[in-house]
């Protein structure tokens, strides 16, 4: 398709091509990517929506890096960060971030790399669990790939694991493959960063694993589910090679790395052909011998550093080119060329040096950034609660019992609203103190949690006035409620508090059900006045719709549970005392 016809691809269409340039993309493989992008570039730059105004961005950056124009790259790649901040915030605009990130690793600038990998792993975490997508499973892979060329190893290795997890519940052999492969690729590399620092024992580990990811990937194919790409099968067959030189089966690993080497150094990309050279380079270095007794094996590997060190600076990759120029260092050290070597110890001093000092200032500024996230979820936290609940009692306020009011659905299914108020409180603050009435109020509070059903939610309504919500509740049921909570409050032990007189509470009931639903506000003004004609009835009592009278408690029965059978509608056999144990608390 040429640039000139973009309305001839639909979103399906789109989709498709954003996966075959980031399968390119991810190969390293120029040619591909270039023919990919050729076909869609019009499509995805006339394109309205936000998204595919990020990846056209993206992809144009790419193709620069490509071409080594980094200054043009980075314009791209902020268009695309201003584009994917107009998404929402899914796996989708994760994966974006993800491989901008990557983008901005291979153009060296760290800085702007560390905060979209960090953006977007924020994102990823607040996918649910129970929604794995292929953007997902992508974005897992793009940032485990600028973690590892970020020098952050054990943080690509979780990526890759993360994935690969992802992968596992995608109907989708492709994804699964490439998570297997990717896994086996971060834990050599992570194995052999481990046993250049001498542990011997996790080295071993690491790369056991990756050889189970390896053999696993292997499995795939034998199998049928899946055929990968001749370059991609090639690179999994570098890393196990690498992986079993790294357990120890040094002999019958070289020739069979050789002709995998021989194979990709015809056909497959630059990059691709660095890391198998380095690959090589380090299995003949470990079969080479002793250094006063080094043979060819030695040199080949000296010649295979230098034609890697020269593929990964062409395709951008610093920290594999940082490691070629150590490694040559070390071994024209030992093949006695001392001149040689101190120019490539230099290089890689210098490199390093750069690029440690400049970590160090990252790792510092994103230390601020993350505590100043949590800092600022924490204050996020506390002024919601601030917002929504009473601080006196820990129960909802009224902002969040309107909140929960409006979300009530009086036609689907019964409920019942419950006033309660403090019998003459004001005597109470007047006769002691304002304390002694917070602490009725806080009493009140724990009784009401404590002698409601348990799924009734309560909340302070307003100065000594309390609201229960009682979803599913008939009128016995409520009516049985109110009154267990009314002689609760009575048999409280007040003096306890420093009261000189009992403390009682007049309760207010109002009912809704399908067949004659009430909105919320006409519930409240309803059980509002039934409130009034338990006070006018004398206080300590509970009234409900009707005449207003305080409603008498059924005729007496032969147990609890019978009482409860019949208020309630148990259809089930309920455990003795099921609606009136005394150890019984529910949060509102």
């Amino acid at each position: 398709m040429s640039a000139g016809s973009p309305a001839l691809l639909d979103e399906d269409a789109l989709t498709r091509a954003r996966w075959e340039l980031l399968e390119a993309s991810a190969r390293e493989d120029q040619r591909a990517f270039t023919a990919a992008l050729d076909a869609v570039e019009g499509t995805l730059a006339a394109s309205p929506a936000p998204r595919w105004a990020a990846w056209s961005h993206a992809f144009t950056a790419r193709r620069l890096l490509f071409e080594h124009d980094v200054t043009a790259a980075g314009h791209q790649v902020t268009a695309a960060r201003a584009a994917a901040d107009d998404c929402p915030a899914d796996a989708e605009r994760a994966l974006a971030l993800a491989y901008l990130a990557h983008l901005e690793v291979i153009a060296d600038r760290f800085e702007a790399a560390l905060h979209l990998a960090v953006d977007a792993s924020l994102l990823t975490d607040q996918v649910p669990a129970d929604a794995p997508s292929r953007a997902l499973h992508q974005a897992h892979l793009w940032l485990s790939l600028a973690l590892t060329r970020l020098d952050l190893e054990e943080l690509a290795v979780a990526q890759a694991l993360r994935g690969h997890r992802v992968a596992a519940e995608l109907d989708d052999p492709a994804a699964r493959w490439q998570l297997l492969r990717l896994c086996a690729q971060q834990h050599a590399e992570l194995a052999q960063t481990v046993h250049r620092r001498g542990d011997e024992v996790r080295a071993a580990r690491l790369a056991a694993v990756a050889l189970r990811c390896s053999f696993s990937a292997g499995d795939m194919a034998a199998e049928g589910g899946f055929e990968p790409p001749d370059d991609e099968a090639d690179l999994l067959a570098v890393v196990h090679g690498w992986a079993l030189t790294l357990s120890g089966d040094l002999e019958d690993t070289v020739p069979a790395l050789r002709r995998v080497r021989d194979r990709i150094a015809a056909e497959g990309s630059p990059w691709l052909r660095g890391y198998a050279d380095l690959a090589l380079s380090r299995l003949l270095s470990r079969v080479a011998g002793p250094p006063d007794a080094l043979g060819a094996e030695a040199e080949e590997a000296a010649d295979l550093l230098y034609e890697a060190a020269s593929a990964f600076a062409g395709a951008g990759d610093r920290r594999r080119y940082r490691q070629c120029l150590l490694e040559l260092g070390r071994t024209t050290a030992a093949l006695g060329r001392a001149a040689e070597a101190l120019q490539w110890l230099e290089a890689y001093r210098t490199e390093t040096v750069r690029v440690h000092h400049r970590s160090r200032e990252l790792w510092a500024e994103m230390f601020v950034r993350r505590s100043r996230l949590r800092e600022a979820e924490r204050q996020t936290a506390l002024m919601r609660r601030h917002a929504l609940e009473d601080p006196l009692t820990g129960l909802g306020n009224r902002r969040s019992a309107e909140r929960r009011l409006a979300e009530l659905d009086p036609a689907t299914g019964p409920v019942a609203l419950a006033v309660v108020d403090i019998d003459r409180f004001k005597s109470i603050n007047d006769a002691h103190s304002h304390l002694h009435g917070d602490a009725v109020l806080r009493r009140l509070a724990e009784l009401l949690r404590l002698h409601c059903r348990t799924g009734d939610e309560v909340y302070r309504w307003a100065g000594d006035e309390f609201l229960v919500v009682l979803p599913g509740a008939q009128e016995g049921q409520a009516v049985v409620a109110m009154e267990r909570v009314r002689a609760a409050v009575g048999d409280c032990d007040w003096a306890a508090l420093g009261l000189r007189g009992d403390v009682t509470v007049s309760i207010g009931i109002a009912t809704s059900h399908p067949g004659a639903p009430r909105s919320w506000r006409q519930l409240f003004d309803d059980a509002d006045l039934n409130l009034f004609a338990a006070k006018r009835a004398g206080r300590d009592t509970v009234s409900t719709d009707g005449d207003g009278s305080p409603v008498p408690l059924p005729a007496p029965h032969t147990s609890v549970d019978e009482l409860v059978d019949e208020l309630l509608g148990a259809r089930a056999p309920r455990p003795p005392g099921w609606a009136f144990a005394p150890d019984e608390e529910d949060a509102p």
